[in-house]
C-alpha cells in the first residue's frame, strides 16, 4: 500500500501591519457649576429610598409602611428644595 503525504502547505501572504488610527479628542464643554445648572422638580429616587430607610431604621426597623415612609421622605426633600 502507499504510502500517503499530506497535501503541500502554501505559504499565506504576509499581512501588513499598519499603524491604528488614533482618535482625535474632541473638545467637550466642561459641566456648568452646581450653583447655575436648574434644580430637578423631582428628587432623586436614591435619595428619597436612603431617606425613607433612615425612617424604618429609626423606628428599629419594625411596624410602619414602606410606602408611607417613602411618601414622607419624598415630601420632605421636596419641602428642602
Amino acid at each position: 500500500m502507499p504510502t500517503q503525504h499530506p497535501p503541500a502547505v502554501r505559504a499565506l501572504p504576509a499581512v501588513r501591519r499598519t499603524a491604528a488610527k488614533r482618535a482625535v479628542p474632541r473638545a467637550v464643554p466642561a459641566p456648568a457649576p452646581a450653583s447655575v445648572q436648574p434644580q430637578s422638580a423631582e428628587p432623586d429616587p436614591a435619595e428619597i429610598a436612603r431617606l425613607a430607610y433612615s425612617y424604618w431604621e429609626a423606628r428599629g426597623g419594625e411596624a410602619g409602611s414602606p410606602e408611607e415612609d417613602w411618601r414622607r421622605a419624598e415630601a420632605e426633600l421636596r419641602a428642602r428644595r
